[in-house]
């Protein structure tokens, strides 16, 4: 051992890795030759891969004609700016009432006869402007309720009958007739019962009463 080796007495750590650095450096470079001399000796042969590509054939294509966009349609013009007329209008101006009297119809058909309006005939139309009016909804609920079959109120079944009713310049009920059944015959039975209590006012056609066919249902529902 030599007298380099060999750490002088008070020397720092310091001191002694300098002196020791030959060794380490040295070391360390056979140590570094001998493990790449191993790899390369244990190492297995390796081979390059052929990584070459083969392109398609290319097809060429027709580019389709070039399309021609129209021009932007022009710009619609605007209104001109409305001018308010210069006129003296009287603000108490009023319209006159329109009657048949000051103004007379020459081809309305004249009001029909009590003959014209028959019975024997079935339901006819009759012109007329003033409907028929039930005038005794009270007594007409009562036969409703009065004349509504007990078993089929019980087992809840209802419908409505729309009745025909001829009805005279007297607002009298001279006739009438099922229009459309209920589909029980008991009800439109009851439904033909109960017509028999209704009074109505007169139709009126140009102010004056005519006899008309009309028709009205009757409901029968349990309540």
């Amino acid at each position: 051992m030599t007298a380099e080796a060999i750490p002088a007495v008070g020397d720092t750590a310091n001191d002694q890795l300098k002196q020791s650095w030959d060794n380490w450096f040295w070391g360390s470079m056979i140590v570094a030759v001998v493990a790449h001399f191993a790899v390369f000796q244990l190492w297995p042969d390796m081979a390059a891969e052929d990584f070459s590509s083969s392109m398609n054939e290319l097809e060429a294509i027709d580019i389709p004609p070039e399309i021609e966009i129209p021009p932007p349609p022009e710009a619609i013009q605007r209104p001109a700016t409305p001018q308010i007329a210069e006129a003296d209008i009287d603000e108490d101006i009023t319209i006159a009432p329109t009657t048949f009297a000051d103004n007379p119809v020459d081809d309305l058909p004249p009001p029909p006869t009590a003959s014209s309006a028959a019975t024997s005939g079935g339901p006819t139309f009759t012109p007329y402007e003033i409907r028929p009016v039930i005038t005794n909804l009270r007594q007409v609920t009562a036969a409703l309720v009065r004349e509504y079959p007990t078993i089929l109120r019980d087992a809840g079944l209802g419908g409505t009958v729309t009745v025909y009713f001829h009805i005279d310049e007297t607002g009298k009920v001279v006739d009438k007739l099922i229009n459309q059944s209920s589909g029980h015959a008991q009800l439109d039975e009851a439904a033909l019962a109960v017509a028999d209590v209704m009074e109505f006012t007169p139709a009126q056609n140009r102010d004056v009463n005519v006899a008309v066919w009309v028709s009205f249902p009757i409901k029968f529902e349990v309540r």
